[in-house]
């Protein structure tokens, strides 16, 4: 299982934390999001066929591209 955790600087609500959570959760693979208004930082784990590219790509198109 790979892990990252990275800043998302347009977190601004609570709203934001649970549409990552969400949109990312429901990708095949991922094993665990969480996304904190405060810090915004967000951890996620996965296995495949999730990949950080592929978890960027779909942060990019939801306006929540991380921070690199």
């Amino acid at each position: 299982m790979e892990s990252k955790t990275f800043k998302v600087p347009n977190i601004s609500c609570g709203h934001c934390v649970m549409t990552i959570e969400r949109e990312v959760g429901e990708m095949p693979g991922i094993a665990s999001v969480k996304a904190e208004e405060a810090s915004k930082m967000v951890t996620v784990q996965w296995d495949a066929p999730a990949t950080w590219d592929g978890i960027a790509a779909l942060l990019e198109e939801i306006n929540y591209p991380p921070e690199v």
